[in-house]
């Protein structure tokens, strides 16, 4: 190739015929130039750039390899906000949005797009030349991504057609080609694998390294001009035309008319899914003549001219390797289904739920069998049917175990719910979930006892089953990574407050099937005691409001097992109130009135004005001359300032506990 003379020219050249060639590699899918002839002129292009730092250029195709790494991303407010879409999904419910438009103006067309699901950003040019890009974030404000964004051969650096101000939007999305060959290389090093393409172009560009970013190969698809300077468009369509003049890589549009070509293009495209290198989730359909969008008008986080329409989830066969059971916190016996690795809606899905035996049973499914998988509303997977057309000739009925696989003991038919239950109250697999039901802000209310702290509790041997909330050790519990004196101190609180709480939470926390917080309310109502409860008959707790047959019997199923008698009996031994307090039992706040503000150590406000009313105290939301004491927490507010102007006595919850105790 012949080069004018001078260094720079030269330099200008090569960098000029390099993008010549990017672009039609990336864009066009349609390379002039052989990679080895590439290769070459950037070898020589480096050479000269580093002999000649004085020609650098910020936008030259050698930066594309990735800038310096960032300590963070710095954020970016929007000029245009970056809005999401409204979602249809029916044929009805889009021919009743392109009526709406065409109410507005009948001569409307619409321009039909893929819904790329991927990653969208916002590229910004100043005079042809790329200036920044940042992520959607929030819509209203992103992140600058600009060096990373860089990194993608497809983003023109310096546009075709330069106009004196640009902005695009566009969707970043990882070929699925790549995607695959990601998740074997992490496979190999034993990293974690990425769940979808989108997850994993999400990731890569927010990497802080930008050469990382470099060699995921990301690509883009743009698909609207946020704003421009030096141009004016009639429709949508011509302004991607500019664009795909410009050098950008261009959702593929169509502009039409009727409402069934419409339907039938969004059908069309949502065949070709398999087909395409990127992961669609729906297909766009957006109002062409620009001026009417401005009439159409938008709504606060969606414009009214554009609508998505979401696919029904992907449906495909693979085979059933085997049928595991899996317990759930009430007991619930789980079957999972173990499949042959199948591509579903963006991840590979190797587990999909089978719900319950009859689920089994009525669908006839068998391990070996070709079975039909989705995803139920594109997240969980689901075995839909069986192929009986596959079904292999030694093939067996599934027989449904009545044998608890965590702990081994009976479990038991509910034919009501068609599911088979373990009762065992120690069950291991039942555990860690039922010391966080037990601990919950509307059972126990114990603050600080989260999942993770449960499971580092029972991981330690801090404690062993709910009861042990009450008897652990400090010292023992502070030891734990992450937990600090603090912490257990806080935790502790929680615990000595909870053991005040009425009979109502204690029977919601003790996690007896079928019964939530207003049955527990009722029962404790009815009851007064825990011990009249444990007592009573299945025809006793029928004869209770709102407490049916099948209440009744998970009742005395429950305090039937001896593993139950054991917690309550520690429980009583470690002074938890069992006695109802929804109505007044003592006299010490009568005639006083409480306003509570702020965070109070360890429980809920409206526990402790449970406490108050149950001594025959009233509870105000305002504080005036008549409120006899505020009870005042960490982060009280105007209240506490009211209080104090009016000379109100103010307490906080050390001194309100010393007067309970009084």
């Amino acid at each position: 190739m012949l080069f004018v003379a001078g260094i720079q020219e030269e330099i200008q050249a090569i960098r000029k015929e390099l993008n010549r060639a990017s672009y039609e590699y990336y864009v066009l899918d349609a390379p002039t130039m052989a990679d080895y002839d590439y290769d070459m002129l950037y070898k020589k292009l480096q050479k000269l750039e580093s002999e000649h730092p004085e020609f650098a250029d910020p936008l030259s195709p050698t930066a594309r390899v990735g800038g310096k790494v960032a300590e963070k991303f710095e954020k970016v407010a929007h000029a245009v906000p970056m809005k999401s879409l409204a979602n249809v999904f029916s044929r009805e419910e889009l021919f009743d949005f392109l009526d709406g438009i065409r109410a507005e103006e009948p001569t409307a067309e619409f321009a039909v797009e893929y819904k790329i699901d991927g990653l969208s950003v916002s590229l910004e040019y100043e005079n042809g030349r790329f200036v920044r890009g940042s992520t959607r974030g929030d819509g209203a404000v992103g992140e600058d991504v600009s060096e990373n964004l860089k990194t993608i051969g497809s983003i023109p650096l310096i546009l075709q057609k330069p106009v004196p101000r640009l902005e695009v939007r566009g969707e970043v999305y990882m070929p699925k080609k790549s995607f695959h060959q990601l998740n074997a290389e992490r496979e190999t090093l034993g990293e974690p694998l990425f769940a979808n393409p989108r997850n994993a172009a999400a990731g890569s560009l927010r990497l802080l390294d930008p050469s990382v970013t470099a060699r995921r190969e990301l690509n883009i698809l743009i698909f609207n001009i946020q704003h421009i300077e030096g141009e004016k468009f009639a429709t949508h369509a011509q302004s991607l035309d500019f664009l795909k003049a410009c050098g950008f890589h261009v959702s593929p549009y169509r502009v039409l008319h009727g409402n069934e070509e419409i339907y039938e293009e969004i059908l069309r495209r949502g065949e070709q899914r398999e087909e395409l290198e990127f992961d669609i989730d729906g297909a766009v359909v957006k109002t062409n003549q620009l001026d009417l969008r401005l009439s159409i008008g938008e709504l606060p986080h969606v414009p009214k001219w554009a609508i998505a329409y979401k696919y029904p989830p992907e449906v495909k066969p693979t085979v059933l390797k085997g049928i595991t059971i899996q317990v759930g916190r009430t007991g619930v016996l789980t079957p999972a289904a173990e499949l042959e690795p199948v591509h579903l809606a963006g991840t590979t899905v190797s587990r999909a739920t089978l719900h319950n035996k009859d689920f089994i049973a009525e669908k006839d499914i068998r391990i070996g069998d070709t079975v039909l998988v989705r995803k139920a509303g594109e997240i969980i997977p689901e075995v839909v049917s069986v192929d009986f057309s596959k079904r292999p000739a030694e093939s067996e009925p599934f027989v449904f175990p009545l044998i608890c696989p965590s702990c081994g003991e009976e479990a038991f038919l509910d034919e009501e719910e068609a599911a088979v239950r373990c009762t065992n109250a120690a069950c291991p697999a039942q555990l860690a979930r039922n010391v966080v039901h037990f601990a919950s802000r509307g059972a126990m209310n114990i603050e600080g006892m989260g999942p993770a702290v449960v499971e580092a509790f029972l991981k330690h041997r801090v404690i062993g089953d709910v009861a042990d909330l009450y008897f652990f050790s400090a010292e023992k519990a502070a030891q734990i990574e992450g937990m600090g004196k603090k912490s257990v101190e806080k935790i502790q609180l929680a615990v000595e407050n909870s053991k005040k709480l009425s009979l109502s939470h204690l029977i919601y926390a003790l996690g007896i099937r079928n019964i939530g917080e207003k049955s527990a309310e009722t029962l404790a109502r009815h009851f007064k005691t825990l011990g009249a409860l444990q007592n009573a008959s299945v025809e006793e707790l029928c004869e209770v409001e709102d407490i049916g047959l099948v209440c009744a019997e998970s009742i005395r199923s429950f305090f039937s097992h001896e593993k139950t008698r054991d917690i309550l009996t520690r429980l009583l031994q470690a002074g938890v109130n069992t006695a109802y307090l929804g109505e007044a039992q003592g006299e010490k706040f009568k005639g006083k009135t409480f306003v509570l503000t702020g965070t109070l150590p360890g429980i809920r406000r409206e526990d402790a004005a449970k406490m108050i009313e149950k001594e025959g105290g009233k509870v105000s939301s305002s504080v005036s001359s008549k409120t006899s004491f505020v009870l005042a927490g960490e982060d009280a507010g105007s209240k506490l300032q009211k209080a104090q102007a009016l000379g109100v006595p103010v307490i906080d919850w050390d001194a309100f506990s010393a007067m309970l105790q009084e």
